[in-house]
């Protein structure tokens, strides 16, 4: 059986780089680079994206005609901090999460389908 002592110095020697070869900052480049990319074209849309939902959400008040996830129709008659109730004809009134509003009647939804 061999020596534990013996192997040690073969690892640390495996690990130091060879003559001529790119230094671990040039090989961590590729990495940081790829890591740069998704931040500016995934994370950070994403970021602002929710930021104008947020704000949406934040602006609405009783009166406002709005459209649902679900794809309901109607008008706000009661707003909560987690929940607004939206009449959608006489007499009928749908308790929703805040959140399942997506936008006000005729404009583009601010949240997109996918994330609905």
């Amino acid at each position: 059986m061999e020596s534990p002592v013996v192997g040690i110095p073969w690892l640390v020697a495996m690990g130091a780089p060879a003559a001529g070869a790119p230094s671990v900052w040039v090989q961590l480049m590729p990495f940081v680079l790829v890591v740069g990319i998704f931040y500016f074209v995934i994370l950070l849309p994403m970021k602002r994206r929710q930021q104008k939902v947020q704000a949406f959400l934040a602006a609405l008040k009783v009166g406002d005609k709005v459209v649902t996830s679900g794809g309901l129709y109607g008008s706000i008659t009661r707003l909560n901090d987690q929940s607004v109730q939206v009449q959608v004809a006489d007499k009928v009134r749908v308790e929703m999460s805040r959140s399942a509003v997506v936008g006000y009647q005729g404009q583009e939804p601010v949240v997109p389908e996918s994330q609905s």
